[in-house]
């Protein structure tokens, strides 16, 4: 028999497996973008379905003919600006120095934002290496049945002195998907999993059922680990709470930029959604989390220079 090894049940990449302080992630690195834009966008996840697309990838044995291709469903409501944060750079990284909040809020951001009621003006702004906006989703407009808002710091490309005058005519104001992102562009989905509840090893970090003879238990563990040293190591596979992860998964295509929901929702609205009240997104394969999560777009860090850019003509899309 050929010698079996499993060194380690679990990837070690994503450790330690905790679950998330919030439902919707925090970014920590941005793209390089000169365009004068937001480089994120809180959207929604509807669901799935699947197009049939011609292949546009030249070295394809399938070029021109048409492939089936899985796609996400992503419902984008407008973001609405409530306010700039301005940053220096320092020994030890980043320190905000000013922050600019509107006053002229939905009556909804109070349950997660409390609005100054005096805040510094452009003016009072003398000097600062990165400016990022304070944006907030507007749920009510979805399906989702939510009205308390998603609220991030997202970055903006361009120079300091565009990002300024980028700033003050946005404030206020709305930001839809299509300003953001373009048909045919690569983006990075940052979302958290489905939440599993209190799951065993087995399911857990995929340890191998036990034989029949085995004592005590037939999904679980033989042993805690060695006598020496006196404590159960980290590594050790143990049951616990299982999923809502923070992920990111990089380089998602986006297929089609829409503007009429009601292109893609079924009739009777999509299973465990609804209907599509807004702009939307389709991307292609699948995306992090349920139905209803909330998840940040961003333009892609990685960028795979072998994706074909281009739109794609799509041929069929399915509504049942």
């Amino acid at each position: 028999m050929p010698k079996v090894s499993h060194p380690r049940r679990g990837s070690m990449q994503f450790w330690p497996r905790k679950r998330s302080r919030h439902s919707l992630v925090r970014v920590r690195s941005w793209a390089n973008e000169n365009n004068t834009k937001p480089l994120g966008f809180i959207c929604y996840k509807a669901g799935m379905t699947h197009l049939l697309v011609v292949d546009n990838r030249p070295k394809s044995l399938t070029k021109g003919e048409e492939i089936f291709m899985p796609t996400t469903i992503i419902d984008c409501p407008p973001m609405k600006v409530a306010g700039a944060a301005f940053y220096k750079d320092s020994l030890f990284g980043s320190k905000k120095v000013a922050q600019i909040l509107s006053t002229k809020t939905e009556k909804d951001l109070a349950r997660v934002f409390n609005p100054a009621k005096k805040s510094k003006s452009f003016e009072d702004i003398k000097d600062f290496d990165e400016l990022k906006l304070l944006v907030y989703s507007m749920p009510k407009k979805t399906s989702t049945g939510s009205k308390k808002p998603k609220i991030i710091e997202v970055a903006v490309g361009g120079s300091k002195e565009s990002k300024l005058q980028y700033v003050k005519a946005v404030m206020d104001k709305e930001i839809k998907v299509a300003d953001v992102f373009e048909t045919g562009s690569l983006v990075d989905v940052h979302g958290v999993t489905k939440g599993k509840g209190f799951q065993g090893t087995v399911k857990r970090f995929g340890v191998p059922i036990r034989q029949h003879k085995a004592e005590k238990t037939k999904r679980g563990i033989a042993t805690l680990g060695s006598w020496t040293p006196k404590r159960v190591e980290f590594t050790v596979a143990q049951g616990g709470k299982m999923g809502y992860h923070l992920r990111t998964e990089y380089n998602k295509q986006i297929i089609k930029v829409g503007e009429d929901g009601k292109e893609v929702t079924r009739k009777g609205g999509i299973t465990k959604y609804g209907v599509v009240k807004n702009s939307y997104l389709l991307v292609k394969g699948s995306i992090v989390g349920p139905r209803k999560r909330a998840l940040l777009l961003t333009a892609a860090t990685r960028m795979n220079k072998n994706v074909v850019k281009g739109p794609q003509e799509i041929k069929y899309l399915s509504l049942s």
